[in-house]
């Protein structure tokens, strides 16, 4: 059984290039290359700092986190405070030769980052060849990132295997939509196989779904093994950052997995969110409360959701 490994490129995007093959580019770009029986991906918030979902995004895609620190800015800062924000603790941490350490020092204190491993950027790839494949086991499910239309095929969806595993000719749903699906068919790496274990990414034809129906951070699995919902309660910590007041009724975006969605504040404490559409989740999922149109800070707190 081919395993899988799935990396996030942060800081300086362009390293990815010399890891792997360019394949899908939009807002999140991917790269990959498989290695003896390990397929290798690496992705970039190509669409950061512009917008910062990408970040959220491909953040959430990855296991490990590469963090190639090249300048000591508040794009940094959101970016440590998103991988703070997303408990992500599995990390190689490495700068460029003209950043000031003991500030990288000082911005990382407290936080997630400040566990990674440090490295001379010329080893990266060393230190990065050294991280083991992990898994989940559980029932099958999976989260899209893009979907389209093939020619011949039909409707074609790429994501990651979040748990457990998927085989050619399962009925699962796809959620929040409510839709049946059928795998006709899996591919890895441009590869035909019959089943794909956690944590691969896929490519799956299907049928039952048109790419209307599909949207980013939408979940594929067995029937009501995810929760679908227009309100949430957080445990929710606001970030020490964002200086900005929190209001009843006030608009905002939220991050859970995949999904970006727009919410408002139905109340304070507890705080809770209404939205727009439905969103799909299970309990102690962190959901990141963002405000892109913040000339500051845009990431105003997070917290698991009730």
């Amino acid at each position: 059984m081919v395993k899988s490994i799935n990396f996030v490129i942060l800081g300086k995007q362009d390293i990815a290039s010399s890891f792997g093959k360019k394949g899908t580019v939009t807002d999140l770009s991917l790269y990959d290359r498989k290695e003896s029986e390990i397929i290798k991906t690496w992705v970039t918030p190509s669409g950061f700092p512009d917008k910062i979902q990408p970040l959220f995004q491909a953040i959430n895609l990855a296991e490990f986190v590469i963090f190639h620190v090249d300048k000591l800015d508040k794009f940094t800062g959101e970016q440590i405070i998103a991988l703070d924000s997303l408990k992500k603790e599995k990390g190689i941490l490495s700068h460029t030769f003209d950043i000031d350490e003991s500030k990288l020092d000082m911005m990382i204190k407290g936080t997630v980052v400040e566990k990674y491993l440090k490295v001379n950027q010329d080893n990266i790839k060393e230190e990065m060849d050294k991280i083991q494949p992990i898994s989940v086991e559980g029932k099958p499910s999976m989260v899209i990132d893009h979907c389209f239309d093939v020619k011949g095929v039909g409707t074609v969806i790429l994501g990651k295997v979040t748990s457990g595993k998927l085989k050619q000719y399962d009925n699962l749903k796809l959620y929040p939509a409510g839709i049946d699906v059928m795998i006709k068919s899996i591919q890895m790496h441009d590869d035909p196989v019959e089943e794909s274990v956690c944590p691969a990414r896929v490519g799956l034809a299907v049928k039952g779904a048109k790419p209307d129906d599909v949207g980013r951070g939408d979940i594929i699995c067995e029937e009501d093994s995810v929760q679908v919902k227009s309100e949430i309660e957080l445990d929710f910590k606001k970030n020490p950052f964002y200086k900005g007041e929190i209001a009843e009724n006030q608009g905002c975006l939220v991050n859970i997995g995949l999904q970006i969605k727009a919410a408002k504040f139905s109340s304070i404490s507890p705080l809770r969110l209404v939205f727009e559409k439905p969103v799909v989740y299970n309990s102690g999922d962190i959901a990141v409360i963002l405000k892109p149109e913040s000339t500051t800070i845009r990431i105003l707190g997070n917290g698991p959701i009730k």
